[in-house]
């Protein structure tokens, strides 16, 4: 008895009510969902005005555009049908039950569609992860190098190198196999290992590019930092434009780090509030402290805020304000942000210490005077800080992995040459080919699939 793979179903598009709700059905029965639902098929591809009715009661549901996608040309690679009814709960709700009482239906588990697609060849590991990185796209920076991503920036490099390597590993491995068969050419390895050079000075030139496009999909970190009452969170909120950390007058306020997530320029910027940093018998302000310290250190830029009012009252005080050595490494940027300039306070800046590079802004968090300024350098400092990402290909960890296991073991390829050892020269590219294949999800990979698919939405 064959037992067919179940047919799944979910909502594809937003969350109830909405103008209209996209339903998805995708597996071997598909089609005979539609036809319980409109008694027939629209021709593939082409939308058709369907009075949907329940299959059990003949009620009439909704009035709904249905389309058909017969495998293997579909989205999945199976037999799909996407209906798209008015989205009211009650609708939605009215199909779900239908589609649940038919055998071997069930509601679809978070990125299922889109792992059948891999399963069933229609996108690699890659394109996978561009996609996720572009339905998670908070910036314009990050929307491009996802959709680059999505259109096989790097997975179709990948397979480009795996296809030459394993054209090189045939090599080596007819010279292994046939030493002395006068049709085949003597010294097959030297071409093969012309081949791996370059392949190898190309993954190496990738990897070289830096970890750009991994930072970018999670952003430039900026901390907000510096003692208590000096507005930091007033000037978060005035960034965020939003009411995202309380504000009070009452120092310690902030105990936790509070982020907020910014698009500046087309980049994203990740800000983060912190707790005033002093001497504190609290334990609780002194764990707020402690964090506050431990994210400045991690942070990208750190803008450290000052009370402009009691800086104007002691004028060398300003030259004594800097974050720890244990909180701020000598290669992280500092700001200093003198903040109430709405009250007109001259300040001298003389013969400042700094144990890193450092820009000066006059703000005011409550009036917005000079935040313009601010964001604008903000803007422009993350325009550096990610530079150019339009030939970045590498943008996950996962993927820079790989990458670093397929050059090793050519590297260990090519110093094996030095002993003529051809055998062992098979093994490398072999492990090489292996690491490839990982890459794009050819081979290997179930460990690394629930990972990958654990963040995508149910319906996608």
């Amino acid at each position: 008895m064959v037992t067919l793979r179940p047919t799944i179903f979910a909502l594809s598009s937003g969350r109830p009510p909405v103008a209209i709700a996209v339903i998805r059905i995708s597996g071997p029965r598909a089609g005979d969902a539609l036809r319980a639902f409109t008694g027939r098929l629209p021709e593939p591809r082409k939308g058709m005005f369907a009075r949907l009715r329940d299959p059990d009661t003949k009620e009439m549901i909704d009035e709904a555009l249905a389309l058909w996608f017969p495998g293997p040309n579909s989205e999945t690679g199976e037999d799909t049908v996407e209906l798209q009814v008015h989205g009211g709960r009650a609708i939605i709700s009215a199909v779900f039950a239908a589609l649940s009482r038919l055998p071997d239906f069930r509601m679809a588990e978070p990125g299922e569609f889109t792992r059948r697609a891999f399963e069933n060849g229609k996108l690699d590991l890659t394109r996978i992860e561009g996609l996720a990185d572009l339905i998670a796209a908070d910036s314009d920076a990050q929307r491009r190098q996802a959709l680059r991503q999505l259109q096989g920036l790097l997975g179709d490099k990948a397979e480009a190198w795996r296809k030459d390597l394993i054209s090189a590993l045939a090599l080596v491995e007819a010279q292994i196999d046939f030493p002395d068969e006068g049709d085949v050419p003597q010294d097959l390895t030297r071409p093969a290992l012309a081949t791996v050079r370059k392949l190898r000075d190309e993954i190496a030139e990738v990897l070289g590019q830096g970890d750009r496009g991994e930072r970018l999909r999670d952003g430039m970190v900026v901390a907000i930092a510096g003692p208590p009452n000096a507005g930091k969170s007033s000037l978060l909120n005035r960034l965020a434009r939003r009411e995202a950390a309380i504000v009070s007058p009452f120092a310690g306020t902030t105990r936790d780090v509070i982020e907020v997530h910014l698009d500046l320029g087309g980049y994203p910027v990740v800000l983060l509030d912190t707790a005033g940093i002093r001497v504190s018998d609290d334990p609780v302000e002194q764990e707020g402290i402690r964090r506050a310290e431990a994210r400045s250190a991690a942070a990208d830029l750190v803008l450290w805020v000052v009370d402009a009012v009691e800086e104007s009252a002691n004028d060398n005080s300003l030259s004594s304000i800097h974050v720890s050595d244990t909180s701020q490494p000598k290669s992280t940027t500092r700001w200093t942000i003198e903040n109430k300039a709405d009250l007109d306070v001259r300040i001298k800046i003389n013969n400042i210490e700094s144990k890193a590079p450092s820009l000066y802004f006059k703000v005011s968090a409550k009036t917005g005077d000079g935040i313009s300024a601010l964001m604008g350098a903000l803007a422009s400092q993350a325009a550096q800080f990610f530079g150019s990402t339009e030939t970045t290909f590498i943008t996950r960890g996962r993927q820079r992995a790989d990458l670093t296991e397929t050059q090793a073991a050519l590297d260990r390829a090519l110093e094996k040459t030095l002993r003529d050892d051809d055998d062992l020269i098979a093994e490398e590219l072999r492990l090489a080919a292996r690491a490839l294949g990982r890459l794009t999800g050819r081979v290997d990979v179930e460990d690394v699939l629930d990972v990958i698919f654990r963040d995508f939405c149910i319906g996608k």
